[in-house]
């Protein structure tokens, strides 16, 4: 049996283990891992093999499979930084669309169906029912995602122009389902968001009743 021949069987028979295992796979990241072995597998057979079309095929999907894995590594070790940090979203821009505001216009209504989030890049936008002002870099409209009517509950309003980024909750289940830890470092980020939101309402609600308390008549 000539080196050729044995390294077609021994290919073939590794391959297919791991096509198997592929199917075994829930998540990405252990996906791409399988298939970038896969990838240097087939490479490594086509070469004594002389089978061309597989290594130019496979040598295309090898630094494809390289990068996704990376891309999703890296957005894991961002979520987790800033829920360890700032609470900054600004990991989540690459997979948003920008959009322009002008003064006065409505991004969503209270009570209305929620289906995307938005990232405040430049302008001024405000909740219109608690009367708080979103500074450039807030996420808004994430709460509908984890309400189980999926419903806004607040308005928000454009009060001087400016740009945000919108990204369809669709688009964040689909991460969700590719990583679940992606998804379980998201929901604690939101949650501490909305913690921080509750504070910032308390101590605007403090303030209200000590000017109260200030002003009535002794």
């Amino acid at each position: 049996m000539d080196v050729s021949h044995l390294a077609q069987t021994f290919g073939s028979l590794f391959v297919s283990i791991f096509v198997v295992a592929t199917y075994t796979m829930k998540t990405m990241i252990p996906l791409r891992v399988f298939g970038i072995l896969t990838n240097v597998i087939l490479i490594a057979i086509a070469i004594p093999t002389h089978h061309y079309p597989t290594l130019v095929l496979h040598g295309i999907l090898l630094p494809l499979n390289v990068y996704r894995l990376h891309e999703m590594l890296q957005l894991v070790r961002d979520v987790k930084k800033s829920v360890n940090s700032d609470l900054s979203m600004d990991w989540l821009k690459p997979f948003m669309t920008k959009r322009s505001c002008k003064v006065g216009e409505v991004l969503f209504y209270k009570d209305e169906k929620a289906e995307e989030m938005f990232y405040i890049v430049s302008g001024r936008f405000r909740l219109v029912e608690s009367e708080i002002e979103l500074p450039v870099g807030a996420l808004v409209g994430e709460l509908g995602m984890l309400s189980p009517t999926h419903e806004r509950t607040q308005t928000l309003e454009c009060i001087e122009a400016g740009a945000v980024l919108s990204v369809t909750y669709t688009q964040v289940e689909e991460l969700f389902v590719q990583n679940p830890e992606f998804g379980f470092y998201f929901l604690k980020l939101a949650s501490a968001r909305l913690f921080e939101n509750i504070g910032k309402l308390e101590d605007r609600l403090a303030e209200y009743t000590y000017d109260r308390a200030a002003a009535a008549p002794a």
